[in-house]
């Protein structure tokens, strides 16, 4: 059977999630890129030297990415241009925290915990400039000169995934009509990165990693481990209260599903993809993703 609908998907996901689950927490190799790749046995610690090691190799890769001249590296006078730049931005005032909310990365959970956080009377950072505590709310509700100032201040996280297993989970939560994988992805690719949903639209659209330079890179497959080490760094020892983030349950099984769809695709459908997400592809870690293979320079930046 060529497509796979997705209740026989959700099926299969099941099952291999429940034979994996043991191999899931192996020890970890850091490829050239700042991969975590997990290769050996259950219990694996993710030491803070390897965590800060990682970090270096994803920022040097995200400053090589940044470097060529087309993206947007500077804040927009026009409130308008930066409500649309920024609109996937969030801002924690008590915490000093901003990140990118990006669907199925695991800034749901992410979200949850801050709002825990927050709501501890005795967990209060410094500000850089005085002004009352308000709620989580978006970094386009600033004026120029507070964004000015978070930007340059704030701890700045951004969250990243393979943008394959992001457009199979959009398609796994029932996102769009199609009846099958392949024409859900045809129905992506027609929409275009402009009309694209925030779901699946690419992580350099919706965070501007070469306008905000983030603090910390953390990847779908061991965020809680990597989280840890970042909020003891900024100051905030909240181990007891971090989720328990559903990624590393997944991890594996995301990437048995991921073949078994990408063979539902022509190939002409593959290198549209990769041209979809060539810049997620290649500012991020993602050596392991089945779309990196077909990798080729589009011609123009898409804002």
């Amino acid at each position: 059977m060529r497509f796979l609908p997705r209740l026989l998907i959700s099926a299969a996901l099941a099952i291999v999630t429940f034979l994996s689950w043991r191999l899931l927490l192996r020890s970890p190799a850091t490829g050239q890129e700042g991969d975590l790749v997990p290769r050996a046995e259950e219990g694996f610690t993710l030491t803070l030297d390897t965590f800060l090691h990682l970090q270096q190799l994803r920022k040097k890769r995200l400053r090589a990415f940044c470097g060529p001249s087309g993206k947007v590296a500077t804040l927009p006078r026009s409130q308008e241009e930066r409500a649309h730049l920024l609109s996937s931005l969030r801002v924690s005032t008590k915490l000093d925290l901003l990140y990118c909310q990006v669907p199925s990365t695991g800034t749901e959970e992410w979200q949850q915990f801050l709002k825990k956080l927050e709501e501890k009377e005795n967990v209060t950072l410094p500000l850089p400039y005085p002004r009352q505590h308000v709620p989580e709310r978006q970094l386009s509700k600033f004026n120029l000169t507070e964004i000015e100032a978070i930007l340059e201040s704030y701890t700045k996280v951004l969250f990243v995934r393979d943008p394959f297993q992001r457009l199979i989970s959009a398609f796994m939560q029932g996102m769009g009509s199609s009846p099958s994988f392949s024409s859900f992805v045809q129905d992506v690719l027609a929409s275009g990165q402009h009309n694209a949903s925030a779901t699946w639209k690419p992580l350099v659209s919706l965070c501007r990693p070469c306008l905000v330079q983030y603090d910390y890179v953390v990847v779908f497959g061991f965020l809680r481990q990597e989280l840890s080490h970042l909020l003891r760094r900024a100051g905030l020892p909240a181990d007891n209260l971090l989720p328990e983030f559903t990624d590393s349950e997944v991890r594996w099984t995301y990437s048995w599903l991921s073949e078994q769809m990408f063979s539902e695709l022509s190939l002409q459908q593959k290198k549209q993809l990769s041209r979809f997400y060539h810049w997620d592809l290649s500012a991020f870690p993602f050596s392991s993703s089945l779309l990196t293979g077909l990798l080729s320079t589009p011609k123009t930046w898409e804002k």
